[in-house]
């Protein structure tokens, strides 16, 4: 995505200190693929609608590899999020994506910096 390095260092600063609180989330931890792209697209829209800034996206963490169990397909929802973001209508309302802090899911979770409204 284009857009996904668009902010100052301030908002690193914050994120990393855990100082970033979220005005709108998104949980999709536990959706299919399916329902999760949706869910998103809705929730995206909504977000945006209400003039959020900040989204707290959660996605839920990946498997770890276990040897001794088949392969999982956890994790799918986590590796499809940034290629559904960049082809969404509302990619250009999108100035960041970064990882979230672990007080907000970690690994987990993602912050969606949406741009101001003009």
């Amino acid at each position: 995505m284009p857009t996904a390095n668009t902010l100052d260092g301030s908002w690193d600063k914050r994120i990393a200190k855990g100082a970033l609180e979220p005005d709108f989330t998104i949980d999709l931890h536990g959706e299919t693929l399916v329902s999760a792209h949706a869910r998103l697209n809705r929730s995206l829209s909504a977000a945006i609608r209400t003039g959020a800034r900040v989204i707290l996206l959660i996605t839920g963490k990946a498997a770890r590899e276990n040897p001794r169990l088949p392969p999982t397909t956890r994790g799918v929802i986590r590796a499809s999020v940034r290629d559904w973001l960049a082809a969404s209508p509302h990619a250009g309302h999108i100035a960041a994506i970064r990882n979230a802090h672990p007080r907000h899911g970690g690994a987990g979770a993602l912050y969606l910096i949406l741009r101001r409204a003009r």
